[in-house]
């Protein structure tokens, strides 16, 4: 059966709104019959592994938000990390690195969607403020457009973690599923352990499965990677995808090796609870409960009118106003808009010679880095100096730190 008859057999009368058995209402997402018929026709333009990255998708499958916001997603958690460098056991502070981690993914928009694809030079920059008064700060930019790479910076100084990565993009259409491979690593740094030098974490890949017939739903697969190499400490997880007749979705499985052997195994549901099992341990412990997790703590973000042209809430603030308000014809004029501005700037710099530099990142042995390090200092002259690096003279968002009331006078 061609790829052809495959779609006009899926143009028929979808089923009930209703979930695979094993899957979450959110995780699925239920097509009217316009994006349906307008995503079936993209379909039938493709061929079977074929590279998506230059295909310009519908908005209606459009998260309204960008990528380099998206990845703020894994620092919702922070307390995970915060002083996680006072462990005095190596098992110990690397099963904290994997609980923040694996913390990270059951935050995600309802079905299947995608956020935006960064232009080039576009960054996202927020602050998080912490109830004991510390800081956070996060700074992404899209460095490079072909190949795709997102870099991004994550810093509390005061709570002694420090964190950069990259995301490196690949998407391929597979059939009835679309494939997103999530290249690109990051590295978390305890300020208090240099000995522990960095843990390394690598990502799952993405799957949007019944883009033709069935219902549509995202899954993680593949194997992820958390690596301490100082402490010879290392785990494989395996992000496990829902066979055809077993299995079940969001299912995840781990073993945790040290310099002697075994340290501990994981499982569960990254978007339900995990749990670890420790060598000799006294059974299972749970590693992370998704529904009885901690309060998220939210980002601090400038108002757009205070944001660069190239920022990301402001670069794309037509279009999610648009795709907020259903309207999708304007969200695709507001996004085409986007798109041919980024290739009028290339072909410009391509014309005079001129190399994109990006503006907080550079390349360091094959990977992005921050173009600035921690100055040798007190907790609170580091931040200084991280909020010069980031905002500059640029307006900062106003504190969501709460003064102490005055005392009550007679």
């Amino acid at each position: 059966m061609g790829l052809s008859s495959i779609v006009k057999a899926a143009t028929g009368t979808p089923e009930k709104d209703k979930a695979p058995e094993g899957a979450a209402a959110d995780d699925l997402e239920i097509l009217d019959d316009e994006p349906r018929n307008m995503l079936l026709a993209l379909v039938g333009q493709l061929r079977i592994g074929m590279d998506l990255s230059k295909i310009t998708l519908p908005v209606f499958v459009l998260e309204p938000r960008s990528m380099l916001e998206r990845v703020t997603d894994f620092h919702s958690h922070p307390e995970m990390l915060h002083l996680a460098g006072q462990l005095e056991k190596p098992e110990d502070r690397f099963i904290q690195v994997l609980r923040y981690y694996l913390a990270g993914w059951h935050i995600k928009p309802k079905g299947v969607k995608k956020p935006y694809n960064p232009v080039i030079g576009e960054f996202f920059r927020c602050r998080y403020d912490y109830p004991d008064g510390t800081v956070a700060y996060y700074v992404a930019e899209q460095v490079s457009h072909h190949p795709p790479i997102s870099a991004w910076y994550f810093t509390s100084p005061e709570n002694m973690v420090d964190i950069c990565g990259e995301l490196r993009p690949k998407s391929k259409f597979l059939g009835n599923s679309a494939a997103t491979l999530m290249e690109g690593s990051s590295h978390v740094t305890f300020l208090d352990r240099p000995e522990d030098k960095e843990y390394l974490i690598t990502m799952p890949n993405m799957y949007a499965r019944g883009i033709l017939f069935g219902k549509m739903i995202l899954e993680l697969g593949d194997t992820s990677t958390v690596k301490n190499e100082a402490n010879g400490i290392t785990c494989d997880i395996e992000f496990k995808t829902k066979g055809f007749f077993s299995g079940t979705y969001n299912a995840i499985a781990a073993k945790i090796k040290g310099p002697k052997g075994d340290i501990g195994d994981i499982s569960g549901k990254w978007s339900e609870t995990m749990e670890i099992t420790r060598k000799n341990g006294k059974g299972k412990e749970i590693l992370f409960d998704a529904e009885a997790s901690p309060e998220i703590t939210q980002k601090v973000v400038a108002p757009e009118e205070d944001q660069s042209p190239n920022e990301s809430r402001r670069l794309w603030s037509k279009v999610t106003a648009a795709i907020k308000a259903k309207d999708l014809d304007a969200a695709t004029d507001a996004k085409t808009e986007i798109e041919d501005a980024q290739r009028d700037s290339t072909k410009e710099r391509e014309e005079s010679g001129e190399a994109f530099v990006p503006r907080f990142f550079v390349l360091k042995d094959g990977e992005y880095r921050p173009n600035f390090s921690l100055p040798k200092a007190p907790p609170k002259e580091q931040v200084q100096a991280l909020r010069d690096y980031i905002y500059g003279s640029d307006p900062e968002p106003a504190s969501t730190f709460q003064s102490p009331a005055a005392p009550a006078t007679a």
